[in-house]
């Protein structure tokens, strides 16, 4: 399972360190898109099959369909969290198929979840201020040695605009620094 064809190696259990990663982050926020969408599974499925991966099934067609009909149920969902949710939960399941190439976007594939998962806290909170630093304070407790590893082989994450993209290179910074 490893990725030789890249300009690096990912093991096996590298690949199930990230998607690990990713699917605790979704996990925690799943219910924000089942609140808003009770009838519509398509990111529990892809949540349930990072798990899967994560347990030590192969990888599959399963996690690439599931990770992109989550992220169908991501455009459809009607307000900025339970889409952030339900991008989380197809960032899971993709995260089976990070690519060892050094490029900058495949950051996306191990921090974007977390990052989803800090920005709907960050909406959840109102006027908490506090609540960003928390958030990020655990995604950077749940890193492993293993994910932050990985994260180091690739370039730092790119500059966006937006929230989440902001948010994701915060916390790209702060664990390449070992903070």
């Amino acid at each position: 399972m490893s990725g030789a064809s890249g300009d690096f190696e990912l093991t096996g259990d590298e690949l199930r360190a990230v998607a690990r990663y990713a699917a605790t982050s979704a996990g925690d926020v799943l219910g924000v898109f089942e609140q808003e969408r009770p009838d519509d599974g398509r990111p529990r499925a892809a949540l349930e099959s990072a798990r899967a991966f994560v347990d030590g099934a192969p990888r599959s067609r399963w996690q690439r369909t599931a990770a992109m009909d989550a992220h169908r149920a991501a455009a459809a969902a009607p307000t900025e969290a339970s889409r952030l949710a339900a991008q989380a939960a197809g960032d899971a399941a993709a995260a089976a198929y990070l690519h060892p190439i050094a490029k900058a976007h495949q950051v996306g594939h191990v921090l974007r979840a977390a990052a989803n998962a800090v920005r709907i806290a960050e909406i959840r909170a109102g006027a908490d201020l506090g609540a960003v630093e928390r958030s990020l304070a655990q995604a950077r407790d749940r890193a492993t040695p293993v994910v932050v590893d990985v994260l180091r082989r690739y370039p730092p994450a790119p500059a966006g605009r937006s929230r989440v993209a902001r948010l994701m290179t915060e916390l790209d910074v702060s664990l390449r620094a070992g903070r």
